[in-house]
């Protein structure tokens, strides 16, 4: 029975050692190969650099909090766009905890003088608390604000918007807040 024991025991063992092996360190190695030659700066994440220094990324959102720029959707990821807590609130449309949430972001856009109805991912967080888009509608919105305090035609405001859709045939149309604000600081040309 030993014996038994021992010849079933030791193809165990080899097999479990190679499978940790094969999809522990030869599968991830072979991803990050592959990543790094097809899709360098995705893989590298999507870094956007000015002035040889990093000031953003393409798919992680971040905070603008002067009124020159677009401000993106609130953020549930801790302090605001922590990658380290990345989630969503989990709060329902019938939540009061949603309704006191949202409430100062209603007033503070209404100050910005934003009317009628309010674009949802103005005054709402995404799913991973950190997404880089808004939508042109939610952009548009805060056109006047922006135009008003760079002292720029609104024209131009939308036109920038405008440029930076981003209409794929996947998901609904969207504008980078990163890529909208780096337009706008742009020399004229």
């Amino acid at each position: 029975m030993t014996s038994d024991f021992t010849t079933a025991l030791r193809p165990a063992i080899v097999m479990t050692i190679l499978f940790a092996l094969l999809l522990g360190i030869g599968y991830p190695l072979a991803m990050t190969g592959i990543g790094q030659a097809i899709f360098p700066s995705q893989a590298n994440g999507s870094l956007v650099t000015a002035d040889g220094r990093v000031i953003g990324s393409t798919v992680v959102g971040q905070a603008f909090t002067a009124d020159r720029y677009f401000q993106t959707r609130p953020s549930a990821a801790g302090k605001g766009y922590d990658g380290l807590a990345s989630s969503g609130s989990n709060l329902g449309p019938a939540s009061q905890a949603l309704v006191d949430r949202i409430e100062p972001d209603i007033a503070k856009r209404r100050g910005e003088g934003v009317t009628g109805a309010l674009p949802a991912d103005l005054v709402t967080a995404s799913g991973s608390g950190l997404d880089p888009d808004l939508s042109p509608a939610a952009a548009l919105a805060q056109a006047p604000r922006i135009a008003r305090v760079r002292g720029v035609a609104i024209a131009h405001v939308r036109a920038v918007v405008t440029a930076n859709t981003d209409t794929s045939i996947f998901g609904e149309p969207h504008v980078n807040v990163l890529a909208i604000n780096r337009a706008l600081d742009a020399p004229a040309r």
